[in-house]
């Protein structure tokens, strides 16, 4: 396979101001936003020719919905490499754990599940 099979992923948010306080919160980043008429967009941060795929949260009123049992489950990797010390930065920012941190098996690490302050169910990932 030439490239990584995820090219791009967009979160839905019904709050784009609460959504980017959570996820800069948690994730220690900071967005570049984009208002586009009807569509407001904040891109996470990435670099040209590194492992992983750009993304946003995207919020538009008659095309994303944020979703908390459907839908599309991605994984975000671990800002930290420890899931508990993230699961806290979560539920302080407003988050709430749904699977705790526990290992997929040894060659792949730790997996936790969480909702955001949206409703979206997402993944984290950590190889320790």
């Amino acid at each position: 396979m030439k490239n990584n099979i995820l090219g791009w992923f967009e979160i839905p948010v019904s709050d784009m101001d609460r959504a980017i306080k959570f996820y800069e919160s948690v994730l220690e980043i900071k967005f570049q936003r984009y208002k586009m008429d009807a569509l407001d967009m904040a891109l996470f941060p990435w670099k040209e020719n590194t492992p992983g795929a750009p993304g946003s949260l995207v919020f538009h009123k008659d095309f994303y919905a944020p979703s908390e049992d459907r839908g599309v489950l991605i994984y975000l990797t671990s800002p930290s490499g420890d899931l508990n010390k993230d699961l806290a930065a979560i539920e302080k920012a407003g988050g709430k754990v749904v699977v705790p941190s526990k290992l997929i098996s040894e060659d792949n690490g730790y997996m936790a599940a969480f909702l955001d302050t949206e409703g979206n169910r997402i993944a984290l990932h950590s190889k320790t």
